[in-house]
Order: C-alpha cells, then structure tokens, then sequence
C-alpha cells in the first residue's frame, strides 16, 4: 500500500550557492548553439530539439470523480480542453535521423483558467517530456558541461555522428543485456531509433501539483499505438524516416495516450533536486487523470507545422502556479529558454504567440 502523498512546501526546494551564474553560463552556451545553426540555416532554430518530427492538433478530456489528491491544478474539473503537440528530438542542431536521439514531446494545453506563474502569459499550461524516466544531469551546473560538450559539436562532422551513433547504439544494447540503462548514452546519440508513437513519456522533474508534488507521463492507450512500441525504424537512406513514419501512422489511425500523475510519497525515495533518481512505480504509482487523443491527421500539415514551430515556445514555465516547476534543473530550465525562444522571435522576425483564452 503507497504511502500518503507528500503536502507540497517551499521548503522542499533547496536552491544551491552559484545557480543564478550557472543559469548564466547556460545562456551563453545556447547562443553559441543558436548562433553556429543559424548561420547554416539561413534560419533560426530551436536551442534544444530543434528537429520536429510531427506536430498535432488533439484534445485533452480531463477524467470526471478524481479522488481528492488527483483533483489538482487543471485536474481539478473535469472537461475537454484543445492541445498542440510538437514530436522531436534533443539536438539543438537538424541532424539526419541515423543520429538516434532520445524523443521528445511537448504539449500546449488551451484555455486553462486559474493564477499563473510569474512571467507566464497567455492562458496555456505546458508540458516538456521525454522518453526515458530519467534526466541525464544532477544539478544545471552538470547539464551546463553537457551543453558546452554539445556547443561544440553543433553540425560538426554529421558524417562522423552517424557512426558514433551506430557504435552507441550497440553500446546501449550491450549494457542493457546486463540490466544497465544509460540515459547518457543514450542523449548522445545511442537512443534506439523507436517509433516516437509508440513510447511512453515523462517529464523526469518533480513540480508542484496543487497541494502536492508529481512528476507527469503521457503513455500510448491505443491498441494501434502500443503496437508500436519498441519497434525500430528502418532510417537507411532515409533522413526524415521518423517523420514519415509518424505521417503515414497518423493518416491511418488516430492517436490516444493516457496522461499519468506520479505523486512523490516520500521525498528521500522520490528527491526533488536530483533528476537522475527514477521514482519507483511500486512506491509512488502513476495514476490516471486524463486522456488525450488527436484524431487521423496529416501530421506534417504546413500550416500547423508553421504555428507550432515557428511561433510558439514551449517551456515548463508556462502554465499555472499550481504546476510550479520545482528542483534545480527546472529552476535552470526557465530564463535560457525563455531566451532561445526570444532569440529565435529576433532573428526569424516572427514574434511567438502564447494562446490566449479566446483563442483556446
């Protein structure tokens, strides 16, 4: 039986002497990022997950009856809301899909009314997941040498990352014969090169879920979805494979995930300021609160694609103060992206749009 789930505080950040200079730094490394992919590109990009792979036009059905602890935030009435989902991958750089990354999925949730964090316009609430359980950092100053490593290698050598790729993967596959998992491995280009419509999603940091604190998953519920799980694309000679996967697989079926709670029921066990730990499921199970489904679509319809890409950002600091983003990484998560996204406005000439109630 869970333990009862922890009642949030402030208390329950612990904000480390150098963070506002760390989170400087990271700036810095994403102009660097954000400068070298513009100059090739004729075009400003993302700092991160620069590659889209498919964006979607859905809805999200909040469930009715929540037991008090899961009535939280946006869970706490029951309804349909619209969402604008965006499928990619990490690098901050377009890369050929041989270089297998990690998949990302990024959703807008329209027309959420309650107080917002500072700086949040609009009347969106964001979610930023992954498809690992883990985040490859500790600590932003951790994640900043990741991203210098990365700086540095942007649209360097693509030639040379698609063997290294192929030589990760196999790493990847050996170590996880013995039991090993290696999300660092895998954020460098050894991720398996699965069907992104197939995976299960996480926002691997904790945030605030209105009394209490959670970490959030999106997982495949349609039977047409969990099929392809696990399935490896065939990407030879073909540097768009994922998104045409993705395109072919949506004009045939819809898509349908289950959006998932994981209350943290003991803050040793399930930590705030270390991402790296994975909360153990038999410990602090997810639970249920929602589906979200987008119906049979072109996934790569120009229009959506110009929105999505183009003029909105997502961040996890868009969104109520109920889901205020907590732990060093996410604290270290807000200004640089903030200030991508404004580079990208300025640069491209095309300033982002957060949704705003009437439009939701």
């Amino acid at each position: 039986m869970p333990q009862a789930p922890v009642m949030y505080q402030p208390g329950v950040e612990q904000v480390q002497a150098g963070e506002r200079e760390t989170i400087g730094e990271i700036c810095t490394a994403f102009d660097t990022i954000l400068e070298t992919t513009t100059q090739d590109y004729g075009h400003a990009v993302r700092s991160v997950h620069a590659k889209s792979h498919g964006v979607l036009d859905g809805e999200l059905t909040i469930d009715s009856g929540l037991p008090p602890e899961l009535a939280q935030g946006l869970f706490a009435q029951a309804g349909t809301h619209k969402v604008l989902i965006r499928m990619s991958t990490n690098a901050g750089d377009i890369l050929p899909d041989a270089v297998s990354l990690p998949r990302g999925l990024a959703m807008k949730v329209l027309a959420v009314v309650g107080e917002r964090l500072p700086g949040s316009d609009g009347t969106a609430q964001d979610f930023v997941m992954v498809n690992g359980t883990v985040f490859q950092a500790k600590t932003a100053e951790q994640f900043l040498g990741n991203l210098k490593l990365l700086a540095k290698t942007t649209d360097k050598l693509e030639s040379t990352k698609k063997v290294v790729s192929a030589v990760l993967r196999g790493v990847r596959g050996a170590l996880e014969t013995v039991g090993i998992e290696s999300a660092a491995i895998n954020s460098i280009g050894g991720a398996p090169n699965v069907e992104p419509l197939g995976e299960t999603y996480y926002s691997v940091t904790p945030f605030r879920f209105g009394e209490y604190i959670a970490k959030f998953s999106l997982a495949p519920l349609a039977p047409s979805m969990t099929a392809l799980t696990g399935r490896i694309i065939d990407i030879d000679g073909r540097d768009n494979a994922i998104r045409d996967e993705v395109r072919r697989e949506m004009r045939s079926t819809g898509a349908e995930w289950e959006f998932r709670v994981q209350l943290c029921r003991d803050l040793e066990r399930q930590p705030i300021e270390d991402p790296t730990v994975e909360w153990d499921e038999e410990e602090a199970p997810f639970q249920r609160v929602g589906i979200v489904r987008a119906a049979i679509q072109d996934s790569w319809d120009p229009t959506l694609v110009r929105r999505i890409n183009e003029e909105i950002r997502f961040s996890v600091w868009t969104g109520l103060a109920a889901h205020q983003p907590l732990g060093n990484i996410n604290r270290a998560r807000n200004e640089p992206y903030r200030h991508s996204a404004d580079f990208r406005a300025r640069v491209n000439g095309c300033p982002y749009h957060e949704p705003t109630q009437a439009q939701g």
